[in-house]
């Protein structure tokens, strides 16, 4: 095997690599003479098949076998040869080839940098930490009591508002065509004025009715509507509202408690007070490791692999795409928000680099039981699903890679830690929980959400009827793109 380097600029490689055709031929034999123990061919015995006949039943086969294991084989010799360390997959081009010659073919290469560590023990930093008082217990009961409200029927004769509850029959059909559809009809359906929970302009005509009224809704079902028959196209529902009921916040009192499963409200009391403060040292977390993370980005500039910093930047507006969807905003970064991606996606690669090769050199590594733990942490968030959950990642490499990433990540930053000086500084909850964005998180598009406007349809099949269903992901589903340092 020849190599030779055809070009260098910076952390881009180009070598030529010459694999002979004598040692092809080797490899071609060899080959064949393994296969000629199993195969059968009428008139021999295996082992006995002639050489000649081999390759004139299976020589082509074989090369192309061959010709991928050479290239395989010889590219990975020739990086360690040239002491080269990729940074991603090479782009390798087969300039040429013919049976009975030299193989010949160019790679090309961005190889990671050589990156020499700066000091970085004893960082001086500031570790922000608050307590959960009587104020932020009381303001997380009130968040729970909030999501627990119940409802009452009304006392008197008023008109429905926004906000009560109608108790409703309905029965609908397409204006068009005068024709009933499938699921447009429900008797005894409770439905929240203002949740805009169906179609856009229905509650708002059922505002100001009263119990008993009989009332006949025209709305129009929008055009990105999930039934392709009922896109855009005009309804009418006849409506009949039998009770209003109005909203009754939940009291915080022993009965509440036990409710929720507590022996009574100073249990409770409690359990959100560890619960606040589990939140509160997270928040404390990320705004420690910023700070570090913000030292040793300072202390280290250096040429990173353009490849690696593009993966990172289409996984961040990947990750914004997606965020954004889910806020109902259908927007594309600008070119200045895309300019600040691309120099946190620049970032990212940088620092990760910088702790790996931390933690290479203090021999951090992942074990096996803490990746065990994080695959049975990810099976629990999909109940019912955990078999699928676990044999994908027992048979997907790289989803496994995925939950390997951030937990080395955490241990080389515990070790800086462990090497730094760390002053705790008392702060209020306002304090630490400002400025949320304390890992350089890309940020979706701030926009009210768009909330989604079902119709008065009721699907027997449909999970979205549940309330607080969530709806899991299949077990197959691609891995979350890899954790990086921020």
């Amino acid at each position: 095997m020849q190599v030779k380097q055809l070009k260098q600029d910076g952390l881009n490689h180009e070598l030529e690599v010459t694999v002979g055709a004598d040692e092809i031929a080797n490899h071609v034999d060899t080959r064949l003479s393994e296969l000629s123990k199993t195969v059968k061919i009428p008139g021999f015995r295996p082992g006995k098949v002639p050489m000649s006949l081999m390759k004139q039943k299976y020589g082509k086969a074989v090369m192309g076998e061959v010709l991928e294991s050479a290239v395989n084989d010889s590219s990975l010799q020739a990086m360690k040869d040239q002491e080269i360390t990729p940074a991603l997959q090479p782009k390798i081009e087969v300039k040429s080839f013919d049976e009975g010659k030299d193989l010949i073919y160019t790679m090309n290469i961005e190889v990671l940098p050589k990156i020499k560590i700066k000091d970085y023990k004893g960082f001086k930093l500031t570790k922000q930490i608050a307590k959960a008082d009587d104020a932020a217990i009381d303001e997380a009961l009130t968040r729970i009591a909030s999501m627990r409200k119940s409802s009452k029927p009304i006392e008197g004769k008023r008109a429905a508002k926004s906000g009560d509850t109608v108790v409703i029959d309905f029965d609908g059909r397409t204006a068009d065509d005068d024709v009933k559809q499938p699921g447009m009809a429900a008797e005894g359906h409770s439905l929240e004025l203002g949740s805009n929970s169906f179609i856009p302009g229905f509650e708002e005509q059922l505002v100001g009715k009263k119990a008993g009224d009989k009332v006949e809704v025209k709305v129009q079902f929008p055009e990105e509507y999930g039934s392709a028959e009922l896109a855009g196209r005009d309804a009418i529902f006849d409506v009949e509202i039998h009770e209003i009921r109005e909203t009754v916040d939940a009291e915080i009192d022993d009965e509440f408690a036990k409710s929720l499963g507590m022996d009574d409200l100073e249990a409770l009391r409690k359990a959100v007070a560890e619960q606040t403060n589990q939140e509160f040292d997270s928040h404390s977390r990320l705004k420690l490791k910023k700070e570090l993370l913000d030292q040793l980005d300072e202390g280290h500039q250096f040429e990173i692999p353009q490849g690696m910093k593009d993966l990172e930047l289409q996984n961040i507006l990947q990750q914004v795409k997606m965020d954004n969807q889910q806020r109902g905003v259908d927007e594309e970064p600008t070119e200045e928000e895309t300019a600040e991606l691309t120099d946190i996606a620049g970032r990212r690669v940088r620092l990760g680099l910088v702790l790996s090769e931390i933690g290479k050199e203090n021999n951090i590594q992942v074990a096996d039981a803490e990746l065990q733990k994080a695959v049975i942490t990810e099976a629990q968030k999909y109940p019912g699903q955990e078999k699928e959950v676990f044999d994908y990642f027992a048979k997907n490499r790289e989803a496994l890679e995925s939950l390997r990433a951030p937990i080395y990540e955490d241990k080389v930053v515990d070790f800086i830690l462990e090497l730094a000086t760390v002053t705790e500084k008392e702060v209020t909850v306002e304090e630490l929980t400002a400025d949320e964005d304390t890992d350089d998180a890309p940020k979706a598009k701030k926009k009210p959400a768009a909330k989604k406007k079902a119709a008065p349809i009721k699907d027997e099949k449909s999970s979205d009827d549940k309330p607080g269903a969530k709806k899991a992901p299949a077990a197959k589903k691609k891995a979350a793109p890899k954790k990086k340092a921020s």
